[in-house]
C-alpha cells in the first residue's frame, strides 16, 4: 500500500480549466520522463460536470506518445434527450473505442454478474444521487438491461469486445415497447428509526418489476421477469431460467408440493454465495411413487479456494487491456434509453406514486399480481 500512495499524486485541475488540465499534463509528463506511455482518465466527477471536465482533458491533457481511454462513472443521462448530447460532446472529443461507461456490477465474478433479479441491501445509504435518479435509471438501465443482453445474445462471431457488444444491441434493439400494465412500482415504508436513508420524495421509486419480451425467432413469447429493490427481506442477486412443464405430466399428481416449486430452473447466482444451482424433480426413495424438488448445488466457496477480485479490478484490468464488451458503447447506451423513456414519461406525465411496502418485507402486492398474469413465479424462497 506504501509503494502504491507514493506514486500518487493530487493536482487541483478544475473543471473546465485549461490552465488546470494542463498543469495535469505537464505532471504526467514529468512521471513519464519522455518515454511512450498510455493514458487512463477515471472521472468520479457529479454528472453536471462530465462534459466540461471531458473536453477539457482532451484538449489539454491527452499523451501523443500512447493510447489514451476515459472511464465514466453512472449515472449515464438523465433521458434519452441529456444522454444523447452527453454521447455527442464526447464523441465530438473522443473516438468511440476510447471511451469506458463503467458499472461495478457488471464486473461480477459469477458469469459476469448476469443477473436479472436483484435486491439491494436495505441498510445501503441512498441519499441525494438516488433520489433523483431512483432505482430506474440507477440499477434497470444499466446493471439489468446490460444482463438481459449478455443473457438473450446470439454467439458472437468471436470473443472481440466489438461482436459481443454487436450482439448485446441487437438484443436491446428487439425489446418490445413496456406497457404500463407490465411495470410496477414500489417504495419502502420508511421512519426516522430506519437505517436506511429516509429522505426520499414520494415519487421516487425503490423497487422496480417488470414483464420484458425480446421479439426476435430465439425469444418470441418468452417472458424475461425482472426484479430490482431496496430494502427487501433478503439480499440477493441472481438469475433463475425456468424452464417449461412438459405437456400432459403424467407426474402431476404425484408431486407432494406447490406445482411452481416443481419448476426445473437453473439458476445462476451471486449473492449471498456464488453458485451455480440446478432444481430437478427426483423420485422420494421408498416404495412409493412421489417426488420432490431437488437442488444440484456447485458452491464456489467449497469447490474453490482462491481469492475473488473486486468487480472494480477486474473492470479497470479489462480498460488497461482493451477489453471492452462489458462496457456500454453508445448505440447500446440509446438503445436501453429507447426502452426505459416511455416508461419514465408516462410515470411523469400521469404521475404515478409508487406502492408502499414495508421495509424489510418481499416488496409491493402488484408484483405478485405480475408473476401470475405471465405465468412465471417470482421464487422467494
Amino acid at each position: 500500500m506504501d509503494a502504491f500512495l507514493s506514486r500518487t499524486y493530487y493536482l487541483n485541475g478544475g473543471y473546465d480549466n485549461k490552465e488546470g488540465m494542463s498543469k495535469l499534463n505537464s505532471r504526467m509528463e514529468q512521471i513519464e520522463a519522455g518515454y511512450p506511455a498510455n493514458r487512463i482518465f477515471y472521472l468520479s466527477v457529479p454528472h453536471e460536470a462530465l462534459a466540461d471536465v471531458a473536453s477539457s482533458l482532451a484538449d489539454n491533457a491527452q499523451t501523443k506518445k500512447g493510447w489514451n481511454r476515459i472511464i465514466i462513472e453512472k449515472p449515464f443521462g438523465f433521458d434519452a434527450v441529456s444522454s444523447q448530447l452527453f454521447t455527442k460532446s464526447l464523441l465530438s472529443k473522443f473516438e468511440e473505442k476510447q471511451i469506458y461507461r463503467i458499472d461495478h456490477l457488471l464486473g461480477r465474478n459469477l458469469i459476469e454478474n448476469l443477473t436479472v433479479i436483484l435486491s439491494e441491501d436495505l441498510s445501503m445509504p441512498l441519499g441525494r444521487y438516488f433520489d433523483g435518479y431512483g432505482v430506474i435509471r440507477d440499477i434497470i438501465h444499466s446493471h439489468i438491461l446490460q444482463t438481459i443482453a449478455l443473457l438473450a445474445m446470439e454467439p458472437p462471431i468471436s470473443l472481440d469486445g466489438e461482436d459481443i457488444r454487436n450482439e448485446k444491441v441487437k438484443v436491446l434493439r428487439s425489446i418490445r415497447n413496456l406497457e404500463p400494465s407490465d411495470v410496477i412500482l414500489g417504495q419502502y415504508k420508511a421512519t426516522s428509526g430506519d437505517k436506511v436513508d429516509v429522505s426520499l420524495s414520494s415519487r421516487t421509486p425503490t423497487f422496480f418489476a417488470a414483464a420484458l419480451y425480446i421479439d426476435n425467432a430465439r425469444w418470441d413469447g418468452v417472458p424475461f421477469m425482472i426484479k430490482a429493490g431496496v430494502g427487501l427481506i433478503k439480499h440477493r442477486v441472481e438469475i433463475r431460467i425456468q424452464f417449461n412443464s412438459v405437456p400432459g405430466n403424467l407426474y402431476r399428481e404425484r408431486i407432494g408440493h406447490n406445482t411452481h416449486l416443481a419448476t426445473n430452473e437453473l439458476i445462476l447466482r451471486d449473492e449471498p454465495d456464488e453458485a451455480i444451482l440446478v432444481k430437478i424433480n427426483n423420485k422420494i426413495p421408498g416404495l412409493g411413487l412421489n417426488l420432490d424438488a431437488s437442488e444440484l448445488n456447485l458452491l464456489y466457496k467449497d469447490k474453490y479456494n482462491v481469492e475473488v477480485p473486486d468487480s472494480y479490478e477486474h473492470l479497470l484490468l479489462d480498460v488497461i487491456d482493451g477489453d471492452n464488451h462489458l462496457f456500454l458503447r453508445s448505440d447500446e447506451l440509446a438503445a436501453a434509453w429507447n426502452i426505459l423513456t416511455p416508461v419514465l414519461q408516462w410515470i411523469d406525465q400521469n404521475n404515478i406514486a409508487p406502492e408502499l411496502y414495508e421495509l424489510g418485507g418481499r416488496g409491493p402486492v402488484g408484483s405478485y399480481y405480475l408473476w401470475a398474469k405471465h405465468g412465471v413465479w417470482w421464487a422467494d424462497d
